[in-house]
């Protein structure tokens, strides 16, 4: 369920977050053992600073966009993503989320490796909140869009990355969710199955789904993304069209 309504958003805003901070305590010595750890802290010898995540993030994200983020390792991409999927709360801020958000937020997320693709299928069918009946009428689908093939009765611990990555995103694809996150998925398997994606996304938000994506590539936030934010240690330097934002990392990349 959404925060209380702030008054600062309107009718089509699918994801509201302002001033949101994440912040983790981290010991400022190495301390080996518990039993080391708790010596130290009975003595009041433990001493912490915080490590921001993400700082002062205010971002609005309206229903029927694919909308980008994009920065290099660590700035804080996933970190964003799972706070908008509430996989984690933040330190401080208001996170408004409109809708049901269907997260794949990475490879496997949701399956069990000794079970098999089709087991699979309805336990992620299951945890993304669909009964056995609506899972089981789209289970050809599924199994046409992933491309999985006979593999969907052998355990998941026997596919490749790129497979576990094909037959989640189709699983998290096969229903119109109200807000689909997606962490460098687009980023495995061949060409043609990752034009195969970008349409499937592009049919979604005809469907008015929202789509975030985090992805290091530009040309993908330059070809699907409406709007875009670069994050650089865990702050948002920039906001706009897919098309400025790709070239502002590009250039970033290129200093």
């Amino acid at each position: 369920m959404p925060d209380q309504n702030p008054h600062d958003i309107t009718n089509n805003t699918a994801v509201f977050l302002k001033d949101v901070n994440v912040a983790y305590r981290i010991p400022t010595e190495r301390i080996r053992t518990i039993k080391e750890y708790l010596i130290k802290k009975i003595r009041g010898k433990v001493k912490h600073q915080h490590f921001y995540a993400l700082r002062d993030i205010n971002l609005s994200v309206e229903q029927g966009e694919i909308f980008g983020i994009i920065g290099r390792n660590g700035a804080g991409k996933s970190t964003l993503l799972k706070v908008v999927s509430r996989v984690l709360y933040p330190t401080s801020g208001r996170v408004w989320i409109k809708g049901i958000v269907s997260p794949l937020l990475e490879l496997g997320a949701g399956f069990h490796p000794e079970l098999t693709g089709m087991e699979n299928i309805f336990l992620n069918g299951t945890l993304l909140g669909h009964s056995r009946h609506e899972i089981q009428s789209k289970i050809n689908d599924i199994m046409a869009f992933s491309e999985i093939g006979d593999f969907i009765n052998a355990p998941i611990r026997t596919y490749s990355s790129g497979m576990v990555a094909r037959l989640g995103f189709s699983v998290a694809t096969a229903w119109e969710p109200d807000i689909l996150i997606l962490d460098e998925v687009l980023s495995v398997g061949d060409a043609a199955f990752q034009k195969k994606c970008s349409n499937r996304m592009v049919s979604l938000i005809q469907g008015k789904s929202t789509v975030l994506l985090v992805t290091h590539s530009p040309a993908l936030i330059e070809e699907l993304c409406t709007k875009a934010v670069l994050l650089d240690h865990g702050k948002i330097i920039s906001a706009g069209s897919g098309k400025e934002i790709s070239q502002q990392y590009v250039s970033m990349l290129n200093k």
